[in-house]
């Protein structure tokens, strides 16, 4: 491959696709979407593979890097609000690590696949290599603006501050899709109240919200609702027990309109959620019963 403006190209000839994925498939794309990865200009190109820093055949530099989905840390910033990639294997000078070094030298953007489960990733680009930490083994990376990128300019000349409000930004994108991906394959891809399985229609709701203490993104503080129980849900139209029974709040109860609100809500009073198989994924009771009273005095 020839030097910068191949190179360049092909890059974003792979974020583009990587773009058009998301677009087909959401935030979490499937292994059989990507492991064909992409052509251009008559050669295939892998978008990853089975070794973590990844550079596809004949290219001088890595494409991509990937986390594990056994790793729970691989994602998670200092305090600097930059990410660490741990090197591959314990040698500075490996090819791997070289490459990513030449990345970091020439501002040279990546695609970053975190692991989220078994043969399903969520992707972040265009990710950028700015720091080397040898003595632990650890490359500093950050998330830079598709259209803030100038083919062999150092990341170190873009803004700090921009740089840090972007990785941020996709960082919580990244978990957002995560949460909800582990919440609807927990439900099983329907939605707890109503049973609508159409995965489109589905949200991964916070029992606890996001900002809020104990409102992580784990499956335990997760409902899967389709957006009309969502959004009923969040607007204490509709209350779950901590017995994962629903409860209709009693104006709505009494009222009289189409059926829509006859058989989408009233009759739903009562009613049990249907729940995921694992005892580990199912609603945590102290959660609903927080949630339930904060239903009780909108009510």
């Amino acid at each position: 491959m020839t030097p910068i403006s191949e190179d360049w190209a092909a890059r974003q000839a792979a974020f583009e696709h990587v773009r058009l994925l998301t677009l087909m498939y959401g935030d979490v794309l499937p292994w059989h979407a990507l492991k064909d990865g992409f052509e251009f200009k008559g050669t295939r190109v892998t978008l990853l593979g089975q070794r973590g820093i990844w550079s596809p055949r004949g290219w001088q530099m890595p494409l991509s890097i990937t986390t594990s989905w056994q790793d729970p840390y691989g994602d998670v910033p200092g305090d600097d609000g930059l990410l660490r990639y741990r090197y591959f294997g314990t040698d500075p000078a490996h090819r791997d690590n070289s490459g990513l070094r030449q990345a970091m030298a020439s501002g040279t953007p990546l695609i970053y696949f975190r692991g989220i489960e078994k043969g399903s990733y969520a992707p972040i680009w265009p990710m950028m290599i700015v720091g080397d930490d040898p003595a632990a083994l650890t490359f500093q990376l950050t998330c830079e603006d598709v259209e803030s990128l100038v083919p062999g300019i150092p990341p170190i000349a873009a803004d700090e501050a921009r740089r840090k409000y972007v990785t941020r930004m996709a960082m919580i994108r990244l978990h957002q899709g995560q949460f909800r991906h582990q919440v609807l394959s927990a439900y099983r891809s329907q939605c707890a109240i109503c049973r609508l399985q159409h995965k489109e229609l589905l949200d991964a709701a916070h029992i606890i919200g996001d900002k809020e203490e104990d409102g992580h993104p784990i499956v335990p503080n997760g409902l899967a609702l389709c957006k009309i129980h969502h959004a009923a849900f969040d607007s204490n139209i509709l209350g779950i027990r901590p017995d994962c029974k629903v409860e209709i709040r009693a104006d709505i109860l009494e009222e009289v309109d189409g059926p829509m609100l006859k058989h989408g809500l009233q009759e739903l009073h009562g009613s049990k959620l249907v729940l995921p198989q694992r005892a580990a994924d199912k609603p945590d009771p102290e959660r609903l019963e927080r949630r339930f009273e904060a239903f009780l005095k909108a009510s």
